[in-house]
């Protein structure tokens, strides 16, 4: 996917005090980073600084990738992002020099999907976000996958709960109360676990 639209993430300093190398170096692989992006075939919606406003603009721009181009420490930006990310997760790829395994482990706890440290070459980046982008689709169909689980197991519990109140109630067996309750919810256009919810809710208001 070339035309992933992606916004990049810059703790880096553009105009750089030309006396300071490593802030010189960091804007040199910042700029390095953009280029291999342009060169890839990538599509650079913007470019943002880490600040209190970056949730805002992503939420904004809508790109389909996050890139973080960071400094040493990048605690600041990982809030932010997790912040901007909190309610619609989009992939997230970290460019670093920053090899330390708590900065790492706090990276991928904020949602960074691949964190990716020092040699920063053009011909990487393609491949990297290929990956990047797979590991993150992956991570979703498992996530809507226990979601589902989740939500079904709720729904049999719900069933569950109303057959028994029309057990006792009605003095029924286990199967006569879920056809009882199959026909309510035909009767009605409902899914089971509707009706048997809207059981349970009357059940409750009438104590």
């Amino acid at each position: 996917m070339r035309n992933l639209r992606i916004v990049v993430v810059n703790t880096i300093i553009d105009h750089a005090d030309e006396t300071d190398t490593d802030l010189q170096e960091q804007a040199e692989r910042g700029k390095a980073l953009r280029i291999g992006l342009l060169e890839a075939g990538y599509n650079i919606i913007a470019s943002l600084p880490a600040d209190q406003y970056l949730p805002e603009r992503i939420a904004q721009l809508q790109p389909d990738m996050i890139i973080i181009d960071a400094e040493s420490d990048a605690r600041d930006v990982l809030e932010h992002i997790v912040i901007a990310t909190r309610d619609e997760r989009r992939p997230i790829v970290m460019f670093t020099e920053d090899d330390n395994t708590s900065t790492m482990e706090a990276a991928m706890e904020a949602g960074v999907t691949a964190y990716i440290v020092a040699g920063l070459q053009a011909e990487r980046i393609k491949p990297v976000l290929d990956v990047a982008l797979a590991r993150f689709r992956q991570e979703q169909k498992l996530l809507t996958e226990l979601s589902d689980t989740k939500h079904k197991l709720a729904e049999r519990k719900v069933i569950e709960r109303a057959k028994g109140l029309l057990m006792s109630r009605h003095k029924l067996s286990e199967d006569e109360a879920y056809q009882k309750l199959r026909s309510m919810a035909m009767n009605k256009n409902l899914k089971l676990s509707e009706i048997a919810q809207r059981l349970l809710d009357v059940e409750d208001l009438l104590g």
